[in-house]
């Protein structure tokens, strides 16, 4: 496949640059497995989603992840974390006009020193120095919110708020799990109090999430890594979800990445006898690693059969993966109507709910 293949021409007026005024307040185009499109409100994703089904959140908490500082030679850097090591290391992207090298010494946000150890792809692994905060304090102290490079405007106060959703509680990641921020606490208590179970796992979104696809064969193009976890009690629901007839519905991409992964590294396809029997030791131990899957035209389903998502950028690797999930030419003509009716896309923009194309 061809990176131009998910190629698609999208007016700058249509990127949304802040959420709604009231959280939820979101559109929601509908993508049935069959039948016509359909543009409702984001509240009536109630008519979607059945009582039996099991829908799956993403419970990671956004850091304050953006940092600035200097490199000894007095030039500013800026330095978006990536992963957490240890109270004295971690690995992130640095931008600087000049790149730092292995052994040079860098000063963050005016309060701590750190060596760099080295650099893998596009990660640097850093080291504070004795005596420094841990990195912690510095980030809740000092950092700034990563909004994406679409959003043109320095993260405020109602960023702080509204780019987390309202079931954030593991701090990890560098940016949004964006379909969650459409759900308010009254919305999933309404939804529990109709039969439908809420449950949700870990993953904690990655800075490579920002970083394009630069191989024009979409087949050499590699996932960075992200941890997840899935907990014992995760993985029974789902077992009993399905043997019981309901559907897995995954609240945005990160979800349906933490529960395929999960899927595929395990051979759990839970739409056979035999991938639901291979789950059962998991739901005494839950499953937890790093995973890399890349999700494109082709790929099987194991687990997720519906899917809450906002728009994607164009020649990305989530529109890759909508395609493979709903049909990449349903997704083309979705998104060709979402333009002419004008939704807005990306992290603050509207919604879709995609049913999992057939075979």
């Amino acid at each position: 496949m061809k990176l131009s293949e998910f190629d698609f021409d999208l007016p700058d007026n249509l990127i949304a640059q802040h959420p709604p005024e009231v959280r939820g307040a979101s559109r929601l185009l509908v993508c049935p497995a069959q039948g016509d499109l359909q543009d409702q409100a984001f509240a009536d994703i109630r008519q979607w989603i059945r009582p039996n089904d099991l829908l799956v959140l993403n419970n990671t908490k956004v850091l304050k992840a953006r940092l600035f500082g200097e490199k000894a030679s007095g030039g500013k850097i800026e330095v978006m974390l990536e992963r957490i090591l240890d109270d004295r290391r971690f690995t992130a992207m640095i931008r600087a006009s000049k790149a730092p090298k292995p052994g040079g010494e860098i000063v963050l946000a005016g309060v701590a020193t750190a060596t760099v150890l080295g650099k893998h792809d596009m990660m640097y692994e850093v080291q504070l120095a004795e005596g420094s905060p841990s990195i912690d304090h510095i980030l809740d102290a000092h950092g700034t919110l990563p909004l994406p490079p679409y959003i043109t405007h320095d993260a405020d106060q109602t960023d702080e708020d509204r780019y987390q959703t309202v079931f954030a509680k593991e701090p990890g990641a560098v940016a949004a799990p964006t379909a969650g921020l459409h759900f308010t606490d009254a919305l999933l208590d309404d939804l529990k109090a109709h039969g439908t179970r809420v449950m949700d796992l870990t993953l904690h979104v990655g800075a490579g999430t920002f970083l394009p696809v630069k191989t024009d064969n979409v087949d050499e193009h590699v996932m960075h890594r992200e941890r997840y976890s899935l907990s014992a009690a995760l993985i029974a629901e789902l077992v009993r979800t399905k043997q019981a007839g309901g559907r897995v519905v995954a609240v945005g991409t990160t979800s349906l990445r933490a529960l395929e992964a999960w899927g595929t590294e395990t051979a759990c396809n839970l739409s056979t006898v035999d991938g639901l029997r291979k789950a059962m030791p998991y739901a005494e131990t839950g499953h937890a690693g790093d995973t890399d899957i890349f999700i494109k035209p082709g790929y099987t389903f194991h687990v997720v059969d519906c899917l809450i998502t906002n728009f994607h950028l164009p020649k990305s690797t989530l529109l890759m993966l909508v395609s493979a999930f709903a049909g990449k030419d349903r997704i083309f003509a979705a998104y060709a109507h979402a333009v002419a009716q004008q939704y807005r896309f990306f992290s603050y923009g509207d919604a879709m709910w995609l049913e999992r194309a057939a075979g």
